[in-house]
């Protein structure tokens, strides 16, 4: 499964530390430096948000409030400089996951974000062999898809863009993150390999919902 974190701190040097520690987990990191930017994406939800709560202008309690009303079961976790006792109740009483207090190292932060992944989404992975898409049926062992019990003929790459975008139905996926996920980070070459992919498996597969996010890239959506 293909994680993406959307860190949210407006303190240069740490922001640019941390996104590099997230990163080299392999987790794909979006980081903003204000309220207003990130607030512009809760309707295009990560894996996962690092949220700090003293922001230049939006504070990072009105930014849980939008997300978590927005997307609920998107796990937060919060970090702030100011007191940790005050900010850790309302954090939770907001629907943070979890609180980390500054200052900290970044390895503890990585550390509190895979174990939040591995509990949000770990059991979803463990236990999950076929994936169902509308008439479709993916199966993850044999790397095969089914309509009717009549296996599709895919590639092996069009077989890991469905799995990409349907382990995470309504999930928004840049080009760039598809890049790195099925081609992988060495690859070299124009991103509009991911449009041709895509043709290719909406003519194949015409019945699943593959939306496109005009100038970002693609989203899977029930049937």
């Amino acid at each position: 499964m293909s994680f993406t974190i959307y860190l949210v701190e407006d303190e240069q040097n740490l922001n640019e530390v941390l996104t590099l520690y997230l990163q080299k987990e392999g987790w794909s990191v979006t980081s903003f430096s204000n309220g207003t930017d990130a607030k512009a994406m809760i309707h295009t939800p990560p894996s996962l948000w690092v949220l700090d709560i003293m922001l230049p202008d939006i504070d990072g309690y009105h930014l849980i409030r939008e997300i978590k009303s927005a997307t609920p079961d998107i796990p937060v976790i919060f970090i702030s400089a100011r007191d940790a006792d005050i900010d850790r109740v309302l954090g939770l009483e907001m629907g943070s996951d979890d609180y980390l207090s500054k200052p900290f190292l970044p390895r503890e932060l990585v550390i509190r974000v895979q174990k939040l992944l591995n509990l949000v989404y770990g059991q979803k992975q463990k236990h999950e062999s076929t994936i169902a898409i509308g008439p479709y049926r993916l199966d993850l062992h044999t790397r095969t898809v089914y309509e009717n019990n009549e296996p599709i003929d895919l590639t092996s790459k069009e077989f890991d863009f469905l799995v990409t975008l349907s382990k995470d139905i309504g999930q928004a996926f840049s080009r760039e993150q598809l890049l790195n996920s099925i081609w992988g980070e060495d690859y070299f070459g124009s991103d509009r390999v991911v449009d041709d992919l895509v043709r290719r498996v909406r003519k194949k597969l015409p019945h699943a919902r593959i939306e496109t996010i005009y100038g970002y890239g693609y989203r899977m959506m029930s049937t």
